[in-house]
């Protein structure tokens, strides 16, 4: 049985083939401690395991916020709170949103409000936090009914996984919900089925609009019906209205 210098060694090499070169080295480091063999054992063990499960963590992290198109992206939830330019209806609704429960209990929110008052802002300022425990994908609403109806017509296999994908996310947000008019009853369907799927298995969507809830139907194709069953869901937990402050 290998000890001493010889264990040593073998261990760096060990850790070196397994993909492991941070742990190595903080190995190396700590052997050469004047203080090594004082060290308690599981604090020894957390000083090896620590580094590497870090740079695992935000290898992940970073992973989730490229898949979810958010890599690199600014905002910041600190700075979504009540201020000179816009105020947040209900009050502390933010602070209840960024505990990030409602995502735990698969809870929806709608963020309304007029163009620039910040609802793509602190969608993606959730988003970005939600990236550290939670697969989230954020699109632009109109951009992506169009890619799945034409996805659908062009590789049904791969419409099924690229559904699949986004009704299993865990948040899904879609930005300029009903930015223009939907004019095709194709997106109108796969809208609807991505919101009921992912209401029956609870998992959270967040949609951010310009309009008024009651205006949806006409920007539906006037299908007063279709408009009700998808704002119901919409709609169905948390509505934010964010409110610009008039300037002077």
């Amino acid at each position: 049985m290998l000890t001493g210098k010889a264990l040593f060694n073998t261990l760096l090499a060990e850790l070196n083939e397994m993909g492991l070169p941070g742990m190595s080295s903080t190995l190396d480091e700590m052997y050469r401690s004047p203080n090594f063999l004082e060290l308690d054992p599981l604090m020894a063990i957390a000083n090896l395991v620590e580094p590497e499960y870090q740079k695992k963590m935000n290898k992940r992290i970073q992973c989730r916020l490229r898949s979810a198109h958010l890599r690199g992206c600014p905002q910041e939830l600190t700075n979504c709170v009540d201020s000179a330019e816009r105020e947040y209806l209900p009050r502390g609704i933010t602070e209840v949103l960024a505990s990030l429960d409602f995502i735990d209990s698969g809870l929806n929110v709608c963020i309304l409000g007029p163009s620039d008052s910040g609802k793509s802002y602190l969608a993606k300022a959730i988003g970005i936090v939600a990236c550290n425990n939670y697969k989230v994908e954020y699109h632009h609403c109109e951009s992506l009914l169009e890619a799945l109806v034409a996805l659908k017509v062009q590789d049904y296999s791969k419409y099924q996984k690229r559904l699949k994908r986004i009704c299993g996310a865990a948040l899904l947000i879609l930005d300029d919900f009903l930015l223009h008019t939907i004019t095709d009853e194709r997106e109108v369907k796969i809208l609807f089925e991505i919101l009921e799927k992912r209401c029956e298995i609870n998992l959270s969507t967040i949609i951010c609009s310009q309009r008024e809830p009651a205006s949806w139907s006409s920007m539906i194709l006037n299908d007063e019906v279709s408009a009700n069953a998808i704002l119901k869901r919409a709609t169905k937990h948390y509505t934010v209205v964010i409110k610009p402050k008039m300037t002077t």
